[in-house]
């Protein structure tokens, strides 16, 4: 059967991969509802496309912190990506350079910094959990900054693990012949099998719950990458990140895996991206299937999207060129969106561009009968 855009895949994956594996993937925390959220509230945009443009020639590139990629969509951090297809994370990293956009590695990895390095070229940055003991942390650091990853990025929803009941139900754990390959010399990198979510007991052990604003700013010291701040869902936050020195922020309730019952990322974009004045660039994740979504999110004010489980799910059903697949599936999208709405340039995307269901109508002039 031919694929005709990302959603497709994520069946695909359930057929091939093992439940555990799968559901490790698919699922969020407890009731679901954001899951499910992050997805239904972008169907509460609607267009207010613009006629009779030349939309001959469209240029879809951007810059991230001077970088310049091919279009503003680029690949959130998954953990444990060897899980999904043997290649894992290197089949991600060339498929995020074939298509000119960036690849965030996740802290999680299955690969190192530096074998997805050696994958060749590319704009990489790196997803940071911070751990309890700060000289794992800044060797972790030091490593990215090596390997030539451009920016870190912050995971800060996360002092404890959301409940993530299938995880539980499946005693989740990495499967043995794989590590984190990140921790594999400090003797962090396997999982113990645990009562009930091995991955809930190994950040329970690992990750510091007393991780705080103080610890950005120490983050500042060790290192001279841009730090992006990944987790922030309120104006406060934003506010406080602008001040706290970071060099953009990522509205994401971390694919609905942490607290339920949070907004869907599109519908607290707006909030942030007001909140951050243009000072800093604010990005999204979260729930992001269609070219139509990405649009969407940019006429909100974000600087670029990230995507997260249509990599997983395309990588468990054909490997590397089912994340070129995707990359490919969006840009199209995207493209025709754009043209269809009749903006040639990222630019052009205005806010004026969409009607959101919170959006105050319009009065009406009362007709005259």
């Amino acid at each position: 059967m031919e694929i005709t855009n990302v959603t497709e895949y994520e069946a695909i994956a359930k057929q091939k991969l093992p439940k555990m594996v799968y559901d490790y993937y698919a699922s969020g925390a407890e009731d679901q509802w954001t899951l499910q959220e992050n997805r239904n509230a972008f169907s509460r945009i609607l267009f207010r496309p613009r006629i009779l443009i030349d939309v001959s020639n469209i240029d879809m590139t951007t810059t991230v912190l001077g970088f310049k990629i091919s279009m503003p969509i680029m690949i959130a951090p998954t953990a444990m990506q060897k899980m999904a297809h043997p290649e894992g994370e290197y089949a991600t990293a060339r498929a995020a350079s074939a298509a000119g956009t960036i690849m965030t590695l996740s802290s999680w990895a299955t690969s190192s910094v530096e074998e997805v390095a050696s994958t060749g070229p590319g704009i990489r940055f790196f997803q940071l959990y911070v751990h309890r003991d700060r000289n794992v942390v800044a060797q972790l650091v030091r490593r990215a900054e090596r390997a030539g990853f451009k920016a870190i990025a912050l995971t800060v929803d996360t002092p404890r693990l959301g409940r993530r009941e299938a995880d539980i139900k499946n005693r989740f754990t990495l499967p043995p012949f794989l590590t984190l390959k990140n921790f594999e010399g400090l003797d962090l990198g396997k999982m113990d099998k645990a009562d009930d979510s091995g991955l809930a007991s190994y950040v329970a052990g690992q990750i510091d719950r007393s991780l705080s604003w103080k610890d950005v700013q120490w983050l500042q010291t060790i290192t001279k990458l841009p730090i992006f701040v990944k987790g922030v869902l309120t104006a406060e936050d934003a506010r406080i990140a602008v001040q706290a020195g970071a060099a953009g922020i990522i509205v994401s309730n971390h694919g609905a895996r942490q607290l339920d019952y949070v907004p869907a990322t599109i519908i607290a974009l707006e909030e942030v991206v007001k909140a951050a004045q243009g000072r800093i660039p604010v990005f999204l994740d979260g729930g992001v299937r269609r070219g139509t979504d990405v649009f969407k999110a940019l006429a909100l004010g974000a600087s670029g999207i990230f995507i997260g489980r249509p990599v997983v799910f395309s990588l468990a059903a054909e490997g590397e060129a089912g994340v070129r697949k995707v990359l490919q599936m969006l840009r199209d999208e995207f493209e025709l969106t754009m043209a269809l709405s009749g903006c040639r340039s990222l630019k052009e995307i205005t806010r004026n561009h969409i009607v959101t269901d919170w959006d105050v109508p319009l009065p009406h002039p009362v007709p005259k009968l």
